[in-house]
């Protein structure tokens, strides 16, 4: 039962269970557990039923909501708004949809604010944009666009970190795309905890979003990222927008991955490739021919897969080095894939294909600091990991693709054909590959496709 007042502005909730209390305590005494109280706001009675406005279109027509049959719904294509950046269209889905709040993560200056302050230059001539900074000073973001050949007279930005403020700039601006760097230094006057706090986070978020909808304003919000690589805050946060972006990249590398982990208006998983250069970020329109690039003669332990990232093939180069392991227990290093997929894919190979690296250390990479989460990248693994063993390179031009089961099966994985098409249009003469999705001819626009169903026939034709 709630024990918070009617006059309260605040109250503190149990994340394990619920429970609300008037003030802070260490323990809950609904469920027992310590340290799970954190502080949200309350909203008036009055304003909770006060029916809500929107703004429908990029030109802002307000209309009222009301219940309507889904029947009755007339559906449009909807209204897209290029940022003038391909490979960030492509993430988006094909697009900035109206309204839609966009949440960016990465590390520490892998070029979140580059990449939207070029975006919001960009879309200036179309659609006015505000650039809040909670981190920066103006004279910083006046400096970076200028080093970025940026255009500053249509470039608009404000340093604030007060919520109802940023609102109130907003409200009189009328942008209609909006971009806070970051959430984390956000903070409202409703709640007395500090800024970058769980209850901070959550609130400032949800007063962003609400403003996204009620007029149609396009919203990016930045955040900050924790050891293990998740956005720090609540996870709440990731339900409230539309669409969680990660930016990944090596430190040492200059190509840069924006990935979309969640998109109400596109495709999972869809990948945009970058490039970081002196005028800011650069799309990369051939993804493959840059994974490959470094490539020269067949190496040992070398392997070409065809990874399939949203709605494109990408070539990958994947590595392995097996080598003795002076270790009662050896090493198993994986970079760029599942760790534990590794374990299960040498305990196959052994069972399977007859060959033993329980005595060897395996490290493995994936080239380009590329991360695929797919299981075609299997195949590739093992004859990479065998390569390594027998230190004998596969024969050059060759990709392989597929996932391996449990029982030595070679399982074929979606859109076998584009994954060919791809590998044919870089000059790869053979392809190893499920049968299951090998063509009926044999031959593929020139590429020699070896079907296989086991994984001995497949070690055997590698």
């Amino acid at each position: 039962m709630s024990k918070v007042s009617a006059k309260s502005r605040t109250a503190y909730v149990c994340s394990e269970c619920g429970a609300d209390y008037p003030k802070w305590q260490g323990q809950c005494e609904a469920c027992g557990a310590w340290n799970t109280l954190s502080e949200i706001a309350l909203e008036p009675a009055a304003s909770a039923r006060a029916p809500a406005q929107r703004r429908s279109g990029w030109a802002g027509k307000v209309d009222a909501p009301k219940i309507t049959a889904l029947a009755d719904v007339r559906l449009e294509a909807q209204v897209r708004a290029s940022t003038g950046i391909g490979e960030f269209d492509r993430v988006l889905g094909g697009g900035l949809a109206e309204g839609a709040v966009v949440l960016v993560g990465g590390d520490p200056g892998i070029g979140k604010s580059t990449l939207l302050l070029q975006a919001l230059a960009k879309m200036a001539p179309a659609l006015p944009g505000l650039y809040v900074t909670g981190e920066e000073s103006l004279a910083q973001v006046a400096g970076r666009a200028q080093r970025l050949g940026l255009p500053l007279d249509g470039l608009k930005a404000l340093a604030e970190t007060c919520v109802e403020r940023i609102l109130e700039h907003a409200v009189a601006a009328r942008p209609r795309l909006l971009v806070a760097d970051s959430i984390q230094t956000l903070w409202t006057e409703t709640l007395t905890a500090a800024p970058g706090s769980v209850s901070q986070v959550r609130e400032s978020a949800a007063r962003l979003v609400r403003y996204a909808k009620e007029t149609g304003t396009a919203v990016f919000l930045v955040g900050h990222v924790t050891k293990e690589g998740g956005i720090a805050g609540p996870r709440v946060l990731e339900h409230m927008v539309d669409a969680v972006l990660y930016f990944e990249g090596d430190s040492g590398s200059r190509f840069r991955v924006l990935r979309a982990f969640k998109n109400r208006f596109g495709a999972v998983n869809e990948l945009g490739v970058f490039a970081m250069s002196d005028a800011g970020l650069r799309e990369v329109a051939n993804p493959s021919a840059i994974f490959l690039s470094g490539m020269g003669a067949a190496q040992p332990g070398s392997c070409v897969m065809v990874t399939r990232e949203g709605t494109r093939p990408l070539l990958v180069e994947v590595q392995a080095l097996v080598d003795a392991s002076p270790l009662s227990n050896p090493r198993r290093v994986v970079v760029g894939l599942e760790g534990n997929r590794l374990a299960l894919l040498l305990a196959v190979l052994h069972r399977h294909g007859g060959v033993m690296v329980g005595d060897q250390d395996v490290f493995l990479n994936v080239v380009g600091g590329i991360r695929v989460q797919e299981t075609a990248a299997d195949l590739p693994v093992l004859l990479a990991v065998l390569s390594s063993l027998r230190d004998r390179p596969l024969a050059e031009k060759t990709v392989a693709f597929g996932e391996v089961g449990l029982s030595g099966e070679i399982r074929p994985v979606p859109n076998g054909e584009e994954r060919l098409r791809e590998a044919a249009s870089h000059g790869f003469k053979r392809a190893i590959v499920p049968r299951a999705n090998a063509p009926k001819s044999g031959h593929y626009k020139g590429l020699e496709v070896v079907a296989v169903e086991r994984l001995a026939e497949a070690l055997e034709q590698a």
